[in-house]
């Protein structure tokens, strides 16, 4: 017999015997497309835009339904009611996390993003419990945040209005303030060692620091000195990444819509003047500005698919009975470009975040941090920084762009499971 032919069956019977594990064993899993061997469907989708191929896949399977990569099944959730359901209204079942080949090999299952079971939930109490006693949500870290507001403003002075790539600066500001809750000390933007902190983050290496000593060898306590090491990196890499990319996409988008610029700093004049620092009390009386910031996270999908979900025991979804530790993938993107809920998604439009009367109104659908006992840790303090610089940086400088806004290209670089906005160049002229 040819060795083509053979070569094609045993791949074939190795095909068959997955789905037949699949099918006969504790699981009866959702519809999806027909996988190849070994490769399962990842000729079907585009690694480019996975979230986009998810949801054509989601226009033929329905809301919840399963891929197959290579030889594992993931089932996937898609729109606002499957996301809910699992993450909110079954919290606990899906709590778990699913594994990521990159992750496993960086973060061994320790950490804050990618542990499980009692390692997470110890780990995920005592960094907030921490995070508190430093300051979080209190005004001792609003302090933190302002100061650094004031130090992003003097370093984006010393561009001199010239057009410049605001990548590296935006990245130090979100860093700092991390450095300052885990450190209790900023950088000056100059140091080398902080410098070289960053350029770590940014090429995803391991950090080698902490402040901490525990008991490496009493394998029953999760507080391990490689533990708080990884909770330490995910501190910073997801403080740090998710932060300066937001702010990068959002000054991005204000150079592409002047009209929303100008009405922003006109709320700001009219509430803070130009000579006060902004202070989180002030986002109560700016709801454009409040809107602003919402549409960016919304419009920018910033992590389409999430990190990936996986159950914790047995689960009956709908349906479908979903085995013990499978992969979930929770489609963020079909929840924040719903368009019954964000009429035209597509647009860039802080009206999204407003009613009829102008007042913020919020959303459900606004899950830009995810939702249920895997959100994001650090939600609070990104909300903070994320109106603080901005505001700070619209009350001292006009933003103008070296090409006519028209021309500005907004559209995602996609890389891995983010994404990132194309490179660009804008001035910052002081008002």
């Amino acid at each position: 017999m040819d060795l083509a032919v053979v070569l094609v069956l045993c791949l074939s019977c190795l095909l068959l015997l997955s789905l037949w594990k699949q099918s006969s064993g504790k699981g009866k899993l959702p519809p999806g497309p027909t996988p190849l061997p070994i490769l399962g469907n990842i000729l079907q989708l585009d690694v480019k835009n996975i979230g986009k191929s998810l949801s054509n896949l989601s226009n033929t399977y329905g809301p919840v339904f399963t891929v197959y990569f290579g030889l594992r099944p993931t089932v996937v959730l898609h729109g606002y009611e499957a996301v809910k359901e699992a993450l909110i209204d079954q919290g606990e079942e899906f709590s778990g996390r699913g594994s990521l080949p990159m992750s496993q090999r960086v973060n061994k299952g320790y950490g804050i993003l990618f542990s499980n079971g009692k390692r997470w939930k110890e780990i995920r109490r005592f960094s907030l419990m921490t995070l508190r006693n430093f300051g979080m949500g209190k005004r001792s870290i609003e302090d933190r945040v302002q100061e650094e507001a004031r130090c992003l403003v003097e370093e984006l002075r010393k561009t001199n209005g010239s057009p410049c790539d605001p990548t590296f600066l935006l990245g130090c500001a979100p860093c700092n303030v991390i450095c300052s809750i885990i450190f209790q000390n900023r950088f000056d933007y100059t140091d080398q060692n902080f410098r070289n902190l960053l350029e770590k983050f940014n090429e995803n290496l391991r950090i080698v620091s902490s402040p901490w000593i525990q008991e490496k060898h009493n394998q029953e306590m999760e507080f391990t000195f490689e533990n708080l090491i990884a909770s330490v990196f995910d501190l910073f890499g997801a403080g740090t990444q998710t932060t300066s990319t937001t702010l990068r996409y959002g000054l991005l988008l204000l150079l592409k819509h002047p009209e929303v610029t100008a009405k922003v700093q006109e709320e700001i004049d009219r509430v803070i003047g130009r000579h006060r620092s902004p202070c989180m009390q002030d986002r109560s009386h700016m709801p454009y500005m409040d809107a602003v910031v919402h549409e960016i996270q919304r419009y920018i999908d910033l992590v389409p698919t999430n990190l990936p979900h996986a159950v914790t025991c047995d689960v009956k979804f709908r349906n479908y009975v979903i085995p013990k530790g499978m992969t979930i993938i929770t489609s963020l993107s079909s929840v924040l470009h719903d368009d019954k809920e964000f009429p035209n998604p597509e647009v860039f439009d802080p009206a999204h975040f407003l009613d009829e009367s102008g007042n913020f109104k919020k959303s459900d659908y606004f899950m830009a941090f995810s939702a249920g006992k895997r959100n994001c840790v650090g939600e609070g303090l990104a909300r903070m920084e994320l109106f603080l610089f901005l505001t700070t940086i619209l009350q001292k400088f006009t933003l103008e762009s070296v090409v006519d806004p028209k021309d500005l290209d907004t559209t995602p670089v996609s890389s891995g499971f983010g994404h990132v906005p194309p490179p660009y160049q804008i001035c910052f002229t002081p008002v």
